[in-house]
């Protein structure tokens, strides 16, 4: 197996992460009133009436947590009344909303038969939260609790095949959530960044700097809750070496692409501690539903998905290895794309 650091620079995203100064937050700012098992809620305020669900995109709304969270709910053209689908979640990289990469993913499954939900978690999009733009595992791995008890009470849903995909990031979140959480049926990860303390350190410039960003943080938290005010740098930037992500990444500079009116460009410092400390590894032992991931030695940390894969028990798993994708290759190159689905959707119907 190769180092780390050997996967880090021939990863796609290894060249843009921030390697300079950068502000944390240790923890999730919902977490001061909400118990660390973060609540399934199948409350909905969704205006949609039993069996007026439509063929095509449905825009729903559901709660987590005590706020409002909006999505599309993509159904297939021949869908009608009465019919009880299978269904995905689809989640897609940090500080991206519905209308990237989970749409171009929720549509092609919908287009397969499936019902696909595509939402923007909490703080993001049209989602609610007062603090916008806060990357929160906790935070979005409850609202994907929350989204599969509201496709439990979608007429156009089996409520008992319900998958989880999770792109990048997202693959990290929805490990957790299906590690925990018993009405996921199946797992699958494209593209998937997981991360743990070793490869967290060899990225952000050694333990000393990560150790300062989360100080740096914790301050950036206390003077939200004095004065209720967030600070903020870009999600992605040439110039702002505090950035999220530093350099230039045409997904995310491109309005063709990734910078769509949708999306902020903007990441709460809050977010830092918390992505840093986050790690999906200790999950991986406790998934036991069939499990695909998608990756590319090309693409973001090969290594963490490879060191997860292995730790899942049992033989209900497989890895496909795209030998020439790069990391935002998964989020838009429809070539790609188009190859991660049929994938997908072979593993959706055989285990959902």
């Amino acid at each position: 197996m190769k180092t780390i650091s050997s996967a880090i620079k021939a990863s796609a995203l290894s060249l843009i992460l921030l390697t300079g100064s950068a502000y944390a937050h240790a923890q999730n700012l919902s977490e001061s009133k909400n118990s660390t098992q973060p609540r399934a809620q199948q409350v909905s305020d969704t205006v949609i009436a039993a069996n007026a669900y439509k063929p095509g995109v449905n825009r729903v709304t559901f709660q987590s947590e005590g706020e409002t969270l909006v999505g599309n709910l993509y159904l297939p053209a021949n869908y009608k009344p009465g019919d009880k689908l299978p269904a995905a979640i689809v989640a897609g990289s940090w500080t991206t909303v519905k209308e990237q990469m989970p749409a171009t993913y929720a549509r092609k499954l919908a287009e397969q038969g499936f019902a696909a939900l595509a939402f923007d978690f909490r703080f993001f999009g049209e989602s609610g939260g007062k603090v916008r733009s806060f990357e929160s595992p906790t935070a979005k791995i409850a609202d994907i609790k929350n989204a599969v008890s509201f496709l439990q009470t979608v007429d156009a849903v089996d409520s008992k095949r319900i998958a989880g995909l999770g792109i990048c990031a997202s693959a990290g979140y929805m490990a957790v959530a299906t590690a925990t959480d018993s009405r996921i049926k199946s797992f699958v990860a494209v593209a998937p960044w997981i991360h743990d303390a070793a490869i967290v350190n060899t990225i952000y410039g050694g333990e000393n700097a990560v150790q300062e960003k989360i100080k740096s943080s914790q301050a950036a938290r206390v003077k939200f809750e004095q004065t209720g005010k967030a600070e903020y740098v870009p999600a992605i930037s040439t110039t702002n070496k505090q950035a999220a992500m530093y350099g230039n990444v045409d997904y995310y500079l491109n309005s063709k692409r990734g910078a769509i009116p949708q999306w902020a460009n903007q990441f709460a410092v809050m977010s830092w501690a918390e992505w840093l400390t986050f790690s999906a590894m200790p999950q991986a032992k406790q998934i036991k539903v069939p499990t695909l991931f998608i990756h590319s030695e090309k693409a973001a940390i090969p290594d963490g998905a490879r060191q997860f894969f292995a730790a899942i028990p049992g033989d209900r798993k497989s890895i496909v290895w795209f030998p020439e994708a790069q990391q935002f290759d998964f989020y838009d190159r429809e070539a790609t794309i188009n190859q991660a689905v049929a994938l997908t959707v072979k593993q959706l119907r055989t285990s959902l």
